[in-house]
């Protein structure tokens, strides 16, 4: 890890692919109790959103994406919008402190490209699993 303790990966949510530094194979997601420090969303112009998210107790960058999947699934919701597309992701972590940095745009008809989500879908799953939402 470097000075800054930046990780930076690309997430394709759609295809389920995500670049870290643990394999998901090597990550024990039994013993999971995240707290969820709070999400800050800022709208960067027309339909582009960029959420600022903070987590503890995080097992891996998936852990946090999921938490800024879930703040742009709600944000979509309540601007009126059915489904949002992943455009980047930046994670940090350091002293067990997670941060997220995610972009997406949000849109009412189903957006093109690899990452996107449907909105209605993802609060649903986020709510189930216990990740709030904004």
């Amino acid at each position: 890890m470097s000075g800054t303790g930046w990780h930076v990966g690309v997430v394709m949510l759609g295809m389920g692919a995500l670049t870290g530094c643990v394999s998901p194979e090597t990550v024990d997601r039994s013993d999971f109790t995240p707290v969820y420090n709070g999400i800050e969303t800022r709208l960067l112009e027309g339909d582009l959103v960029s959420f600022l998210v903070q987590m503890q107790g995080a097992r891996d960058n998936e852990d946090v994406v999921d938490y800024a999947e879930c703040a742009a699934a709600q944000y979509a919701l309540i601007r009126g919008y059915g489904f949002a597309r992943h455009v980047r992701t930046n994670v940090q972590q350091e002293g067990g402190l997670w941060r997220a940095d995610a972009v997406y745009t949000i849109s009412p008809a189903l957006p093109r490209g690899l990452s996107m989500i449907d909105a209605e879908v993802t609060v649903s799953n986020c709510a189930e699993t216990g990740i709030p939402t904004v």
